[in-house]
């Protein structure tokens, strides 16, 4: 029997999941979580087979929690399940030690037989990621895009700058100092050869960074 923790801030996308996934007669959901507190306390109680995780939950989530909760349990298999195209959070991702990488949009056979081959000890990700994760872990960065030669915290606060969020904002959620994230910030300019938050802004929407409003 495959253990899963179901791992979404959204309680009807919980549900759904749920539903889906006890339709398989070798799974069973033995924990949900609405947050990324909660997942630890979890992992910690009891144990899983697999993660199922949305990469942005309040509080702790995406890359920062990956890698808490393989610290803390190396083994659990972490499938992330995100809204965010695979481009853009994969490669990340599963350098911070995801086994597997799927969007929202997938089909839920997929879903189903990416569970199975995580739990399994296997890695579940698309031709296209594959490639582009052989370059990056090779080192061949000459044609990478800018926003992937960040930091993992850098590029949590790119995201929540292009996002509208203020300095004071982003300290607070991330429990830094202004100065610090400013300093982030400088850094994140000098790395992308940018000047302001508006070229950012920019350069998320060339990218398709950011999730833009239907017309």
């Amino acid at each position: 029997m495959i253990r899963i923790l179901i791992a979404d801030d959204h309680a009807i996308v919980r549900g759904g999941l749920k539903q889906l996934l006890s339709e398989q007669r070798d799974f069973t959901v033995a924990g949900e979580a609405a947050n990324g507190l909660e997942v630890l306390k979890l992992i910690r109680e009891q144990p899983f087979d697999v993660a199922l995780m949305d990469m942005s939950m309040p509080g702790r989530s995406g890359i920062e929690l990956i890698k808490q909760v393989k610290a803390e349990k190396p083994k659990l298999a972490v499938l992330v399940l995100s809204m965010h195209k695979e481009e853009q959070y994969a490669v990340r991702a599963l350098k911070a030690g995801a086994a597997g990488y799927l969007t929202k949009e997938s089909a839920p056979d997929q879903l189903v037989a990416a569970i199975r081959k995580v739990a399994g000890g296997g890695v579940f990700i698309s031709a296209g990621v594959a490639e582009r994760l052989a370059l990056e872990l090779g080192g061949n960065h000459h044609d990478a895009a800018p926003h992937t030669l960040l930091s993992d915290r850098e590029e949590q606060i790119f995201r929540m700058i292009v996002s509208g969020t203020p300095i004071g904002g982003i300290a607070n959620e991330l429990s830094l100092s202004v100065k610090t994230v400013s300093t982030h910030k400088t850094r994140i300019l000098q790395k992308m050869n940018m000047t302001s938050s508006a070229e950012l802004i920019h350069y998320s929407i060339r990218h398709h960074l950011v999730e833009l409003p239907d017309e």
